[in-house]
């Protein structure tokens, strides 16, 4: 006789045993047709499965994230099931959801061409129409390993042998075909609906390791609605449009190459740009009180033991043995650098908060498929910073780096944040009274900001909560930039200290700080927010003065002399191409402003603007334009 209670608290008695699809028929009909998955104290479960003892549930439909995944995860199984009735013979591996859709790898030796994937998707919707029934088996290990052997499954029956002992291996049919899954899934495959697209075919390795099979890799996305689909693929559309690595070409910004594979080539116009956003978070850091500091790209061995990270993070770490036999890393990340340069000299209360702030150039190494542009590298600068301080001034702290760097993407155009707190994890650092402090200040913090934000429950740092600033780019995408954390582990690990009130010595807390995250990925995300088409003051190349005809090239020098003069960037170009081309050629480059010079604008001291993206032409006097322009080129 299960007593079930309900999110709101309510709590239904049952004389027997109970489904979650029977739960959702008494609360109503159509909470019971739209109903997807179910969770029992917290973990996801099958609408048939049979609860039997008090318990707390909650209900999810499509409209929630836990049945949008579960629909994906069907998906992607239905995806494998077409595949092996469409090519006989082929092996399905893994399979999982990811962001926007899933993926499914397969062993076959003849390449998926595009017409395979049509061919697919089609088999796919007759899967729907067909409705299989879903249903759940718990098989002996020994059996599942000697089932899939023998079908030829071998990838399959490696992966339930690596299952602990103590799990169960649990087999999901769809019709006749099944597969290893932990599940849930819907109740049978026509719940799934029609709303999916198949996207893709890349390599993937077997379980990642370049040392194993390349196996075939299938993307596909699936949604909800038809509504869903066809805004998720027109956001597809136009992101590719935005695609950073297209655009930082044709804006002659940055290139890569296969000799230093992840790091960044960064030619004249795209060093402008990264130039511009440091000046300006300097300035910005200097005003709140930072003090910028540079510490040594190389540390011994010893240090990156003694603060944790080789033993964390030691197999992302680029070393050196030098002829010594003294082993050396070069720096992941920022924060052991600095609790040297807090260490230096004797701290008193007094001298709290300590702002440090560094671009500082790190390391990470990243596996060569995961490498992405600007987004993805192995050597990028972080606008690092770290604040000691103490307990009383973690609130207060806090509140002023949020208030920054809110106030930083506004003015960088991203008006849509959203903030992400995770609080204490199970294995953790520090006393309940110091996280429980730590906590507060945070969680005052987000909600100070008035912004959307969720909480993520035992998501944080072993050393400290933290929050995560999500930007909503102009297509809606959503990038994780920012971030905040709280530590209360590293400064004791590395000896920080300050002497109190009172003459006794403490450790201060460390907050942890990154307003972009990395310079690198911030460009490529500004790149794509603005299709490269920059506010005038982040410009790197802010005018280009075009003489009509060669007859007027030295007044396009002069005045694009006068405009560097008054600190806007321009150029004039005076090579022997006509006006037309170059003006499709600067066009193509995304440069705001187009200065056209002929005799009219000789004879007035005057320029003629075609602004990006217009046909319009404005005449304007020269010491007006100045005037005007260089007043728009500055920012608080």
């Amino acid at each position: 006789m299960p007593t079930i209670t309900l999110p709101d608290g309510k709590n239904i008695r049952f004389l027997d045993k109970i489904t979650g699809l029977q739960i959702a028929e008494k609360i109503s009909n159509s909470l019971a047709k739209q109903a997807i998955v179910i969770s029992v104290d917290g973990v996801l479960k099958d609408l048939d499965y049979v609860i039997d003892k008090d318990c707390s549930i909650k209900i999810f439909t499509s409209k929630n994230e836990e049945g949008l995944q579960t629909i994906r995860h069907d998906t992607a199984h239905i995806l494998a099931m077409a595949v092996q009735e469409l090519f006989p013979g082929t092996q399905v591996t893994i399979g999982p959801v990811i962001e926007n859709g899933f993926y499914y790898d397969f062993a076959r030796k003849e390449p998926f061409t595009k017409e395979d994937l049509i061919k697919i998707e089609n088999k796919m919707r007759e899967i729907v129409d067909r409705n299989e029934i879903t249903k759940r088996e718990i098989w002996d290990r020994n059996k599942a390993v000697n089932h899939f052997k023998k079908k030829g499954e071998i990838y399959k029956a490696e992966l339930i042998r690596a299952i602990p002992e103590d799990e169960e291996v649990s087999i999901y049919y769809h019709g006749q075909w099944h597969d290893l899954c932990r599940g849930p899934h819907l109740l049978s495959t026509g719940k799934i609906g029609k709303y999916f697209k198949l996207m893709k075919v890349s390599g993937a390795y077997w379980r990642g390791d370049s040392k194993n099979e390349m196996l075939q890799r299938i993307y596909g996305t699936s949604w909800a609605t038809q509504k869903d689909l066809d805004e998720y693929l027109k956001r597809i559309e136009e992101s590719e449009k935005r695609d950073h690595r297209k655009l930082g070409k044709e804006m002659d910004l940055f290139h890569f190459r296969e000799e230093s594979p992840g790091t960044v080539f960064w030619h004249e116009k795209g060093w402008t740009l990264f130039q511009k956003l440091i000046n300006y978070m300097r300035n910005k850091q200097n005003n709140a009180g930072y003090k910028e500091v540079n510490t040594p790209e190389i540390l011994d061995r010893e240090l990156w033991e003694k603060s944790g990270h080789w033993e964390k993070f030691g197999e992302h770490m680029y070393t050196s043995t030098t002829p010594d036999e003294k082993v050396f890393a070069i720096k992941p990340m920022n924060c052991p650098g600095h609790i040297q340069v807090f260490n230096q000299g004797l701290k008193s209360y007094r001298d709290l908060p300590l702002r440090i702030s560094e671009f500082g150039k790190v390391h990470r190494y990243e596996p060569s498929g995961s490498l992405h542009g600007l987004l993805r590298v192995r050597g990028f600068t972080q606008d690092d910073a770290h604040i000691f301080c103490t307990e009383d001034q973690i609130t207060s702290e806090c509140l002023i780096v949020t208030n920054l760097i809110l106030d930083i993407y506004k003015e960088l155009g991203f008006e849509n944040v959203i903030l992400k707190y995770s609080d204490r994890p199970d294995l953790r650092v520090g006393s309940d009274s110091i996280w429980e402090k730590a906590e507060l200040a945070l969680l005052d913090a987000v909600k100070a900001s008035k912004l959307e934000y969720t909480v993520n429950k035992g998501q944080g740092a072993f050393y400290g909560p933290k929050i995560e600033f999500v930007l909503r780019d102009a297509i809606g995408r959503d990038w994780q930039c920012g971030t905040l954390q709280v530590d209360l582990n590293l400064p004791s690990r590395l000896e920080a200290s300050y002497v109190d009130k009172d003459g006794i010595k403490k450790v201060p807390v460390m907050l942890h700080r990154a307003l972009f995250g990395s310079l690198e990925r911030f460009i490529g995300i500004l790149i794509e927010h603005y299709a490269g088409k920059f506010p005038f003051w982040i410009s790197p190349l802010q005018t280009v003065v075009i003489p009509v005809t060669e007859d007027f090239n030295d007044y396009a020098s002069e005045v694009s002399k006068k405009i560097r003069h008054v600190g806007i960037s321009s150029i004039a170009d005076t090579k022997k191409h006509n006006l037309n081309y170059k003006i499709r050629d600067h066009s193509q480059a995304k440069i705001p402003l187009l200065l056209i010079c002929g005799k009219k604008e000789v004879d007035s001291n005057s320029v003629t603007i075609r602004r990006l993206d217009s046909n319009d032409h404005q005449n304007m006097n020269l010491d007006v334009f100045l005037q005007t322009f260089s007043a728009l080129n500055k920012v608080s």
